[in-house]
């Protein structure tokens, strides 16, 4: 049933997908999609207006106008399959096509010896750093081995491009979580942090970013997960310039 009521609106062009205003929604009626907030459904949206000071282009406001009825049992139903979705596997395996992404797999790492010998520009013949696979945060499950006890690198997917000592810098001797907070699940993400805060024991995070402002949300959505573990936990943010240049670092 619609009636005239107060419902959230989004301006299209003052909107640049940051996706700072998702975490704030409790409802998960607003998603980033094809790089703008969008309202997933009108009776998922109490409007209420909780999101608003999350939004740093101004782009959100709550209007009056006909709309479907807020429905909370709808919101429950909505958020209940959203967070099966995000679930991880109990076993991850292979998909069907053979791709082996959500297969664990943790490398011994390199020996003293190995790394006398790694040429000093990173040439083809270098030994990388990375020391488990996946890497995807929606791949990795908070079960997985290489996560227990580990200093846990958050990074925006184009942190490694950007910084050309990505590895050495950054990498090395951590564990490793990469994703867009801009364009993924930010709701999943929080959950899958939160999930991993609580059962794996981390020393510390490390979240690398990108100095644009939808690479913000991710420290929007570690501090929404640190929140909801209830775990303490030594953070410390890392920006860089879009010419991969370290422009701040910071403690939490």
């Amino acid at each position: 049933m619609k009636n005239v009521r107060k419902i959230i609106k989004i301006d299209e062009e003052l909107c640049d997908g940051c996706g700072l205003c998702v975490p704030d929604c409790a409802e998960g009626s607003l998603k980033i999609i094809d790089g703008k907030a969008r309202l997933v459904a009108d009776k998922l949206c109490d409007g209420l207006g909780a999101c608003l000071g999350a939004c740093p282009q101004g782009a959100l406001q709550i209007i009056e106008r006909e709309a479907d009825e807020f429905d909370e049992e709808a919101v429950e139903e909505y958020l209940a399959a959203e967070k099966k979705k995000a679930a991880p596997a109990t076993a991850p395996k292979a998909m069907d096509c053979g791709c082996a992404s959500t297969h664990i797999q943790s490398f011994a790492p390199i020996s003293s010896c190995q790394a006398a010998n790694v040429p000093k520009n990173l040439g083809d013949g270098a030994a990388s750093a990375l020391n488990h696979w996946p890497i995807q945060i929606r791949l990795v499950p908070p079960t997985a081995p290489f996560l227990q006890n580990a200093n846990l690198l958050i990074a925006a997917d184009c942190t490694a491009v950007a910084a050309r000592s990505f590895q050495e810098k950054y990498l090395d001797g951590k564990a490793v979580m990469m994703g867009c907070p801009k364009f993924d699940d930010a709701e999943m993400y929080v959950d899958r942090f939160a999930e991993i805060l609580k059962n794996c024991n981390l020393n510390s995070i490390t979240v690398l970013i990108m100095e644009v402002p939808c690479c913000s949300s991710m420290n929007v959505i570690v501090r929404r997960a640190i929140e909801k573990s209830k775990v303490t936990i030594p953070v410390e943010q890392v920006t860089l310039s879009v010419r991969g240049e370290e422009i701040e670092r910071k403690k939490w």
